[in-house]
């Protein structure tokens, strides 16, 4: 290789985008610790947590030396001082800073259904992770393949993870769709509710044109992800709702819903209690 050609990098926004939504996701996820209906489900819930989060720091590891690299002399008032870290990037930023898509951020039951005794539905849950893991799959896999090296190699990890991020909700997705009359109840009503919210993958935006330098050009995944989303819905006895002209959430544009901030609140509030501190 020419010494004179400069190696293509991801740009740091899109990497916080990628990086944004395993971690959001990663909390929401987490959440069901303790709390999912059988101890394979808790432990396999928790795992994928774990997995998102792993992704996460990845890319806030890459996001942070780039930036440091950058010598960016703006830096919002609230961040700790020094080289930026992917604590920084993970605990210092407000909900507008973030980057990730709206579906990321919803509460597991936002009163589809009667909470018996919680606040968790889990057809939410496992409608979201299908939808977003499918997605996931398809960008990992032509990430993997990246000009920018360091991101392929982070791509190459996550593809491996994602695999079983959707397995685990499709097979899910076939058992409760296909199952009770209640479980079918359920599920659909988290289909519907939640189905709309991914018309933002394929709103344009600037961090979609910054995938297609990383080498990923999200409209073209539209029709695949479309088509595995279709069988798996009609396997699942599940029917997808009509398509809605209306607002498309912007949450990979900085603009969120009301459920941001207090998921950061919570994940946040010790790291920002204690700038600084090591553990």
């Amino acid at each position: 290789m020419d010494a004179r050609v400069k190696p293509v990098a991801a740009s740091v926004e899109y990497l916080l985008h990628l990086a944004d939504n395993a971690l959001v996701l990663g909390q929401r996820n987490a959440e069901w610790c303790g709390h999912a209906p059988v101890l394979e489900e808790d432990l396999a819930m928790a795992n994928q947590a774990l997995d998102l989060i792993g992704q996460a720091r990845l890319l806030y590891q890459l996001a942070a030396t780039r930036l440091n690299a950058e010598g960016r002399t703006q830096r919002p008032s609230a961040w700790p001082a020094g080289a930026v870290t992917e604590d920084t990037l993970a605990y210092f930023r407000d909900d507008r800073d973030f980057r990730n898509y709206t579906l990321q951020e919803l509460p597991h039951n936002p009163g589809l259904v009667p909470a018996a005794g919680g606040t968790r539905d889990w057809g939410v849950s496992i409608v979201r992770n299908f939808l977003y893991a499918t997605l996931m799959e398809m960008v990992w896999q032509r990430l993997a393949d990246s000009p920018d090296a360091d991101l392929a190699a982070i791509a190459a990890k996550s593809r491996k993870e994602v695999r079983y991020h959707v397995r685990h909700a499709r097979d899910w997705l076939l058992r409760l769709g296909d199952g009770t009359d209640e479980s079918h109840r359920r599920v659909q009503a988290a289909v519907d509710y939640l189905l709309p919210f991914t018309a933002e993958f394929w709103a344009a935006s600037a961090v979609d044109a910054q995938a297609v330098l990383a080498g990923v050009n999200m409209p073209a995944l539209h029709a695949d992800w479309d088509r595995a989303v279709d069988a798996a819905l009609q396997e699942a006895t599940l029917a997808r709702p009509p398509a809605v002209d209306g607002y498309v959430p912007q949450g990979k544009q900085g603009v969120h819903s009301e459920h941001l901030s207090y998921l950061l609140g919570e994940m946040q509030s010790l790291a920002r209690a204690h700038p600084g501190a090591t553990w």
